[in-house]
């Protein structure tokens, strides 16, 4: 049974993939009490006691949260912006031929709703030749 822990839980992302993954009979989520949700070391031995964190923090916050993980086989998947940029994780976005990267990272960057949104129409053009790799293109959303 894999352990899941979901630091952030309190916000709406967090309470979320705590909706849907509390249900499933295959994972054990770890959980802190109110009053250790901030601490640090409870944060740290919950996340390395998990097989797979989930980051729905702040991108401060996330970044601290990597730091407080001491086990090498947990996985992070960070659904901030803090990491979507940094070569060093895995870009979690399949589709656009990530998928090896992903199935054998400890550090996954969630792409995010709007960053895939505009990606994913982007992205057949540019391969399909039709827009240039180096086109200037802006995009403005709002929730």
């Amino acid at each position: 049974m894999k352990k899941v822990f979901i630091d952030g839980s309190a916000g709406t992302t967090g309470l979320r993939i705590h909706e849907r993954l509390a249900s499933r009979e295959d994972i054990e989520l770890i959980t802190l009490p109110e009053e250790l949700r901030k601490d640090a070391e409870a944060r740290g031995r919950a996340i390395s006691e998990s097989d797979v964190t989930f980051l729905c923090l702040p991108d401060d916050a996330a970044r601290e949260a990597v730091t407080l993980c001491k086990s090498d086989s947990t996985v992070i998947i960070d659904c901030s912006t803090a990491h979507r940029t940094n070569p060093d994780w895995a870009y979690g976005f399949a589709e656009l031929g990530y998928r090896d990267k992903i199935a054998k990272a400890k550090r996954i960057a969630n792409p995010g709703c709007h960053a895939s949104g505009f990606i994913a129409l982007v992205h057949p053009l540019i391969s399909a030749g039709i827009l240039p790799a180096n086109a200037r293109l802006s995009c403005h959303s709002i929730t």
